[in-house]
């Protein structure tokens, strides 16, 4: 019998970053435990109101995520994880491990988000075992199934070089990465304790275990990754508000024709997501169909022109509600928006802007459910031409089809969850 006890889960990031722990920390209520997520004030109301605890931690995104220019630094194809690192997180270290410390000390198990790097530090100095969980294939950096990289698509030619070749190669990324983590060191010395070799990458991993909340689908396991490593699926979870579902416009209009191409840039990109709205309601214009377009709170994303009533504009939905109601799927490629592609059964097409999204364009190419438009080359006549494909050739209807089947079959809450019981000291 497994006794009542307090979760800490913390994360930061876009909704999909939150939405996972959310899933989770509601199984674990279910389970009868005890759930406080520790993340961005922003996220404050979504979280209690789903009746879980929440406590604030450094640092709150909302000034990221309302400064557009921020945001196009954050999602430069190159340099966009350098800067959420070092310009975000970094600087918010100790004021997060102040945050965090009253709250850990109460915790029977913490759960940490790679980027979390207060959560590691306050589970050694109070003695408590901690989680790792990993959103994405593209952390595992395995020799054996090396990870596109964003703003290097030349790498991907390198592959067939083979696991002797990456384990080396893998050096460069690992010095970058040590140097940026150098503040985290710093700040261990403070507290007396020993530096790490490379608290990004290799020290993100906890010896209590860690989780992969993604499908075995996407990322098979190699003989590289921590061997502590549970593979659950994926937690889903997404709405926008608690209780809130599709509205009842977009009800009528779905129910009023043929499924529509739902376009979408997920809950970060959509800050930055230059013409992509433009090009995709001309590119729905120009091929005669029905369209989705999901463009968040930024004015700019409104296409200046009249659009026709076969074209429905609004700010989110739940992709659990309209996914499975669509023709095809456009989107940016983030782990949330793709689980939830890979889910509905639909073929999709891969507009990747920065970060895991490259990573994750590649692995759902290789299931055969989608194709990738790069974003610099994003305009109406291409989308055309690549929705034509997904929307006409029966192989990628067939092995969405097949994809969403399988991962229908994943329990990852109930497995995340008894992985998380079995932690518990």
């Amino acid at each position: 019998m497994i006794l009542a006890a307090h979760f800490v889960l913390t994360t930061f990031g876009s909704l999909g970053d939150l939405h996972p722990y959310i899933a989770v920390g509601l199984g674990l209520r279910e389970r009868g435990h005890r759930v406080t997520i520790a993340t961005s004030e922003i996220y404050r109301a979504k979280v209690e109101g789903e009746g879980l605890g929440f406590h604030p931690v450094s640092p709150d995104v909302a000034h990221l995520l309302n400064d557009m220019e921020e945001m196009k630094k954050a999602f430069h194809p190159r340099t966009g994880s350098e800067h959420i690192l070092r310009r975000v997180f970094m600087p918010a270290l100790a004021q997060a491990y102040r945050e965090l410390l009253p709250l850990a000390r109460e915790a029977d198990l913490l759960v940490s988000h790679p980027v979390a790097f207060a959560t590691p530090i306050a589970a050694e100095v109070l003695h408590k075992r901690w989680i790792s969980v990993i959103l994405q294939p593209a952390f595992l950096f395995s020799a054996f199934d090396p990870p596109s990289v964003s703003g290097a698509p030349f790498l991907d030619v390198l592959r067939p070089l083979g696991p002797v070749f990456w384990k080396y190669f893998f050096h460069i990324p690992r010095f970058i990465a040590a140097r940026w983590g150098a503040p985290i060191n710093a700040f261990r010395r403070e507290l007396g304790l020993p530096a790490v070799p490379n608290p990004i990458l290799d020290d993100m991993f906890s010896p209590w275990g860690n989780q992969a909340w993604f499908s075995k689908l996407m990322a098979p396991r190699q003989a590289d990754w921590p061997a502590n490593l549970v593979v659950t699926g994926y937690p889903f979870y997404d709405r926008l508000d608690p209780g809130k579902g599709i509205t009842p416009e977009l009800a009528r209009f779905l129910a009023a024709g043929a499924p529509p191409v739902v376009f979408t840039l997920g809950s970060s990109a959509v800050f930055d997501a230059g013409p992509f709205y433009r090009e995709s309601a001309a590119a729905a214009r120009q091929l005669g169909c029905r369209a989705v377009l999901l463009v968040g709170r930024d004015p700019r994303n409104l296409p200046p022109q009249k659009l026709p009533d076969s074209i429905f504009v609004a700010e989110y939905a739940p992709y659990s509600e309209l996914f499975g109601q669509a023709a095809a799927i456009v989107h940016q490629g983030g782990s949330g928006t793709t689980a939830q592609a890979l889910a509905a059964g639909r073929p999709m097409i891969f507009v990747p802007y920065s970060h895991d999204q490259p990573d994750n364009a590649r692995r759902a190419g290789q299931l055969g459910v989608a194709r990738t438009i790069p974003r610099h080359r994003y305009r109406a006549p291409l989308v055309v031409k690549e929705l034509e494909e997904i929307l006409t050739n029966g192989s990628y209807q067939s092995a969405a089809t097949r994809v969403a089947a399988e991962l229908a079959t994943e329990d990852a809450i109930a497995a995340a969850c008894a992985a998380l019981e079995a932690a518990l000291p």
